[in-house]
């Protein structure tokens, strides 16, 4: 396979051909209806393909689109790890591999970053002692700036006004206060919902029956949008300190990176690793959160302020398919040498995930 023709159009023909292919490399495939419907009305499902294997040690789960638009990176390498079977067939026979399509197919869809209820699914997995409730204390000061109630416009001095946010409080009290999810503004960026999404259910419902028995769970979900371009950071939770040394063993020292205030990554509430961990206390789970990069965080933010302000405010407006396409560039670069390179990137983070 061209590693370019990895890469799908949509998520219709992305699901298509991940299922196609899927079943034809002998996995055990299932869709979960999500309740919602695609642009020109098909179905929405999260897509899991399970290998076949019996009372299995370790397990390896590999996901995309927790944040929609970014699956179309998550996609290419899960359906280039199924065209090149060689890859899955060298684990041990003892290893069971899950793939998970599409965490957020309405997301990935209708070209959004968040799900049909406008929730970050990356802050919607509370614990279940945690509360739908409160928000950083400073994120109500960049409300009006984030969430304009107006239709989207290009010629708008963002970027000064940006630059001015940055000048007044800092890079990163700003990165550190609007990504990690929000409770109090349903139409603005980063909310974490106000309560557990149908993806969650989903999860919550199977994902242990996807793992079986195993002993240690691996997971790696695929990101994009995040750090510098053409690079990748495997993020670590601050949950799993004890498990740094011998995942950045594995991966290289290099690229594992655990949460900080500083690094690519920022603390997140409602974070899935955490959530996953706490769903299965009787195994050792780890989960890195692979980043690639592509734009600088100024230009992603404005990608994402206007596509949420043409969707609330301005569906109709004649800058709606303007704010769709800036997204899309934002979290999956058209750049051919990009593309090739993240998704050879991927493929070699799942290589050195089932080699363990």
């Amino acid at each position: 396979m061209n590693y370019l023709e990895a890469f799908s159009p949509n998520y219709a023909i992305a699901r298509e051909r991940f299922r196609a292919k899927s079943l034809a490399c002998g996995y055990d495939c299932t869709a979960y209806p999500i309740d919602q419907v695609s642009p020109t009305g098909e179905e929405l499902t999260i897509d899991v393909a399970i290998s076949v294997t019996s009372n299995p040690k370790r397990t390896i789960v590999i996901s995309s689109g927790l944040h929609g638009v970014e699956g179309f990176l998550g996609s290419a390498i899960q359906l280039a790890l199924l065209e090149q079977q060689q890859i899955l067939a060298s684990r041990s026979p003892d290893t069971r591999v899950v793939l998970i399509h599409a965490l957020n197919p309405y997301g990935f869809a209708w070209r959004r970053r968040w799900n049909e209820d406008n929730v970050d699914l990356n802050c919607n997995f509370l614990l279940p002692e945690e509360e739908f409730t409160d928000s950083p204390k400073n994120y109500s000061k960049f409300n009006a700036f984030l969430n304009p109630t107006s239709p989207p416009s290009k010629f708008e001095p963002y970027i000064l006004h940006a630059i001015w946010l940055i000048l007044k409080h800092s890079m990163t009290s700003l990165r550190n206060t609007l990504p990690v999810g929000q409770y109090d503004f349903p139409k603005g960026l980063f909310f974490g919902g106000n309560r557990p999404s149908k993806t969650q259910e989903i999860l919550a419902a199977n994902l242990p029956q996807w793992i079986g028995k195993a002993s240690e769970v691996l997971h790696i979900d695929f990101h994009t949008g995040l750090g510098k371009w053409g690079t990748y950071k495997l993020l670590l939770g601050l949950t799993q300190p004890t498990s740094s040394q011998r995942l950045a063993e594995r991966f290289g020292a290099d690229v594992v990176e655990i949460s900080s205030t500083e690094g690519v990554s920022y603390q997140i509430r409602g974070g899935l690793g955490t959530w996953c961990q706490n769903l299965l206390p009787e195994c050792r789970y780890n989960i890195l959160t692979a980043e690639f990069g592509t734009y600088l965080a100024i230009k992603v933010l404005q990608a994402l302020r206007a596509e949420n302000r043409a969707h609330h405010w301005g569906n109709s407006h004649q800058n709606y398919e303007w704010t769709k396409h800036q997204l899309v560039e934002c979290f999956t670069p058209a750049s051919h040498k990009w593309r090739a390179q993240s998704l050879v990137q991927g493929i070699e983070i799942c290589k050195q995930a089932l080699s363990g």
